[in-house]
This record gives structure tokens, sequence and C-alpha cells, in this order.
């Protein structure tokens, strides 16, 4: 069954004294009590060497406040309370009055990982309406996290849902949603198409907002989650004479400019400040630097076949165009 747990979560600001000489800055500390449901599976207890899963929920709107009994009425922590096994930990914080900041949930992801024996290859994340939104909010600030997400009956912001261009995600809505519009998912899932085609999304035709009660007594849902683990890169084995095709100088978006070489069957990058690194393939056209990083460097090639630039996904995305031969 659940155990409750509070905990404080401690977040650094920096606030800005704005004096008519000079600006100073102070490090203030806001500390916030997070109350959260904990679910340990079966066996947690009996073998201290295990690390495993966890999945964090998001509630709705309507389960916001300071009485954890109101997140039992939907979702994972019902099924909990009617008896149904999961082979999770489950943790279920509760959001107050101005709903979920991305901020508190990372850091309470960064205290349950520390107190609980979590696999940290395995971390998934869902939540329903507000908590839909929550769960597409916090998995594109730190997608580095999540091994999956399932979000329902949602939406948020598309700016930069580029950085789930490697995150398996399978969403769910409503077609006959008022509350939250399906065309809000549609956004989120035409933008993420772009860049991972593989993202699922199921609509239920007849369902209003309450998508929820369908998709999570849905046990094929949990057994795909726990076929996700976090991505990583794999080097490919790729001919070493395309390499030479990507050799040249690149110029970026802020007039920087990259090199570009071949050397021993290697790809290599070299930036302004003289900075180098091998780039190694994780296909023909996408390359990668470290294998668990966040950055990764896609070709792009004409109708001919003749390479025109490339893609940089790190905190930013930016595009480099080749520059002609001098």
């Amino acid at each position: 069954m659940f155990k409750i747990v509070r905990i404080i979560i401690s977040c650094y600001l920096m606030s800005a004294i704005h004096l008519q000489v000079r600006a100073q800055q102070t490090h203030e500390k806001m500390v916030r009590l997070v109350n959260y449901l904990l679910y340990l599976p079966d066996g947690y207890q009996q073998d201290s060497s295990k690390s495993w899963p966890l999945m964090i929920f998001l509630h709705g709107s309507g389960e916001r406040g300071n009485d954890l009994e109101k997140i039992k009425v939907h979702g994972p922590p019902k099924l909990i309370e009617q008896g149904k096994k999961f082979p999770f930990i489950v943790v279920s914080p509760q959001a107050d009055q101005g709903g979920w900041d991305a901020r508190e949930l990372y850091n309470l992801l960064q205290e349950c990982k520390h107190a609980y024996r979590v696999d940290p290859d395995r971390v998934y994340l869902t939540g329903l309406s507000m908590g839909g939104f929550g769960t597409w909010d916090l998995a594109i600030k730190h997608p580095e996290e999540f091994a999956a997400i399932v979000p329902i009956c949602g939406g948020g912001d598309t700016a930069e849902i580029w950085k789930l261009r490697n995150m398996p995600v399978w969403c769910f809505h409503g077609a006959k949603d008022s509350s939250v519009p399906i065309a809000m998912e549609q956004k989120m899932i035409r933008a993420l198409q772009n860049y991972n085609p593989s993202v699922r999304f199921t609509v239920y035709p007849e369902a209003g907002h309450d998508s929820w009660t369908a998709t999570y007594n849905n046990d094929s849902l949990y057994q795909w989650l726990l076929l996700q683990k976090k991505f990583r890169y794999e080097q490919a084995a790729i001919n070493p004479s395309l390499l030479k095709e990507y050799a040249g100088n690149y110029a970026g978006p802020e007039n920087d400019t990259v090199v570009i070489r071949v050397d021993n069957n290697k790809l290599f990058a070299t930036t302004r400040n003289n900075r180098s690194f091998e780039l190694k393939p994780a296909s023909s056209t996408v390359f990668f630097i470290e294998q668990k990083g966040p950055v990764d460097i896609q070709f792009s090639k004409d109708a001919k076949g003749k390479v025109t630039g490339f893609i940089v996904y790190e905190n930013k995305r930016m595009e480099y165009k080749r520059l002609k031969n001098r």
C-alpha cells in the first residue's frame, strides 16, 4: 500500500537589487514542503541489491491542495488503493494551488533517486490533464532524466519539442474533450513527429475529458513502459568512404565556423576555438560525441545527395551551412 512522504524541496533563486549606481545580486533560498504518495513494489524490501523502475504520476487540477487522499481518485494511485500491484516504484506528488512547477519536480526526482533504489535508466513520467501539461513541460526541460513519457489529455509549448527527438512517447486523448480540446495535443504530436516519427498517439473517439481511466486500466501501457530504457547512442558501422562527403568548412548562425575533417577513417569536428571532437556515427547521417550525451549532429543533403550542412542539437538547435570550397 501507500506510504505518505513529506519532503523539503530547496531551490536557490537569484534576485537582482537595482541601485542607482550598480546592481547587486544576492542568493536566496526558497524552501517548500512537497507531499507525495509512495508505493514500493513487492520484493523491494527483500532484495536490497536490486534497483527498480520508477514511475512518477502527476495528477490533474482537481486534486491540488494539501490532502493526499485526493490524489487517489484517478490513475495509478486509485488502482493501487484498490489493490493493484505494480512492478514500479510509484511516486505521486501533490501540487499546490499554483499547479506543477518543473523545477520542484526535477528536485523531487533527484531526492527520490537518492532515497530509493531507482534504476536511472528506467524512469517514467505520466500525468493527466494538468498533469499531462506537466508531463510535456518537465520532459522537454529535462529529457535526460526519462526513459519514456505518457501525457494524457494535455498540451504545451512546441518551441523546444525537438528535445524529445529520442524519447519514446505514447500520448492519449479523447476526441470529444471539451476541457482540453484535442487540438492542443495534436499540435504537440505534429510538432514532435518532425523529429520523432515513432511517437504514438491514441485517440478515444467517444471519450470526453476522461481519457485516463481506459488508459491506466490497460496493462499493455505498463508492459510498453517496461520495455523502454533511457536513450543511448549506439555506434554504427558505416563505410569509411562516406565520411569524405562530410569533410569541409561550415558556417553557423553566429558566423562561427566548424571544420569537419577525416583522419584515420574517423570524422572530427574542430570549432573556431580549436576544440576538436570525434563524431561517432549512429547512422550514415547522424553522429554523436558521447553515448550518454545530449549532443548530436545530423547532416542534411539536397535532392542530388550532396551534403548541404548539418544541425547541432544541444542546449539549442543550431543550423550550419556548408561553405563552398575555396
